[in-house]
């Protein structure tokens, strides 16, 4: 006779089905949110710099968020711990921020604040901070303050980061899907199988997701409720990742480059974070400012629609992965750092290019705005 508890207490089945599961919820949620949405008219404002020309809805974040918590939460996960505890609640404070962010408005001011209380949230209760760097610029032992500065620096830079990226169909639901993947595979390689079914949950509300982001008659955004919600649980399994490791000199097993294979997976939204940060400094703006210099901006205005724009930039993160994890095993951390900056410099030099062909006349951005247009109709129908 089959026991269908041992089954469901088999962490593979648990990680399969959160990400079916997950997907289902998603699926179902989304078109009454969309529903609401319309009828409160809680829609996305049309900016100048925004790459699309119709009111959408902005709240399927809450779909992401209540898929992947409703998912991780039907399973008793072995060797959960208090700082995932402090996770759920600091999701939850987010999850209320991004709700009056996308229908009021905040101010940049505001929502860092509650950004970062949330972070201090899990820090500051739990171990859950870098303490360690690896050998990065010859500094190994981080002491406490330092790590907890540290670490509420990168939880602030992640989750802004994927705010930032979403900015065209897709492409920040796509990042977060090949990122909390990868992220599933590192963490059941660790036998981390809380986090392994958390990543699985987030990665099949995001598929549900892109299915309505990517449509045309029922298209959603996931708005800041969803990009602090998915850059929040990026943060926190990069974070975790990196900890574990930490100890990688007494034990061989453990990834001795954890922190830049991290850089690596999260290649794409952190470049695009520093170059607008850097571009907007020597401007003179406030960095909080947005504007349509984003390489993905860039890549529509130069004729791409949004399908190919995000499967270019998520195609090329993928391709850097790959790359940098066969280079970890055959280069020292330093030299890879300084391969990162060359990676680095060679995007912006390629961004700085595309973005002179549209100043030269040589693209007429109104007219690919209409041609985007006719070509995401025509991919998706």
């Amino acid at each position: 006779m089959i026991n269908v508890n041992s089954i469901f207490n088999d962490v593979n089945i648990q990680i399969y089905l959160s990400i079916i599961i997950s997907l289902l919820i998603t699926l179902t949620a989304i078109p009454v949110i969309i529903n609401i949405s319309r009828l409160k008219d809680l829609m996305a404002t049309i900016e100048q710099r925004s790459s699309h020309e119709e009111l959408t809805p902005t709240l399927g974040g809450i779909a992401i968020f209540a898929a992947t918590l409703i998912t991780y939460f039907i399973w008793e996960t072995p060797n959960e711990s208090h700082e995932l505890h402090l996770t759920v609640s600091a999701l939850i404070i987010l999850f209320f921020l991004g709700i009056k962010d996308d229908i009021l408005i905040l101010s940049p001011r505001k929502k860092l604040f509650v950004q970062i209380a949330a972070s201090v949230l899990v820090i500051g209760l739990s171990n859950l901070r870098i303490i360690n760097l690896y050998g990065i610029l010859n500094i190994t032992f981080v002491p406490f303050t330092y790590g907890l500065i540290f670490t509420i620096f990168i939880f602030i830079t992640l989750i802004n980061a994927i705010n930032l990226i979403d900015g065209i169909d897709g492409l920040a639901g796509m990042v977060g899907l090949l990122i909390s993947s990868i992220f599933v595979f590192l963490f059941y390689r660790l036998n981390e199988y809380s986090y392994a079914v958390l990543a699985a949950a987030l990665s099949g509300s995001l598929i549900g997701f892109l299915r309505y982001n990517w449509s045309i008659k029922n298209k959603i955004f996931m708005g800041d409720t969803g990009s602090l919600i998915v850059g929040f649980l990026i943060s926190i399994f990069s974070i975790k990742y990196i900890h574990i490791n930490s100890s990688y000199v007494v034990n061989p097993q453990l990834d001795k480059n954890a922190p830049l294979l991290v850089i690596s997976i999260l290649l794409l939204p952190l470049f695009d974070t520093l170059r607008m940060f850097v571009i907007r400094l020597l401007e003179g703006k406030s960095p909080f400012i947005g504007d349509r210099k984003h390489f993905h901006h860039i890549l529509i205005d130069n004729g791409f629609s949004h399908v190919k724009a995000t499967i270019s930039l998520v195609t090329s993160n993928l391709i850097f992965i790959v790359i940098y994890v066969a280079f970890l095993e055959k280069y020292s951390i330093n030299r890879l750092l300084l391969i990162f900056l060359l990676t680095f410099l060679t995007y912006c030099l390629i961004a700085y290019l595309l973005s002179k062909r549209i100043d030269s006349g040589k693209v007429d951005r109104l007219t690919f705005k209409k041609i985007d247009k006719l070509k995401r109709i025509k991919s998706i129908n």
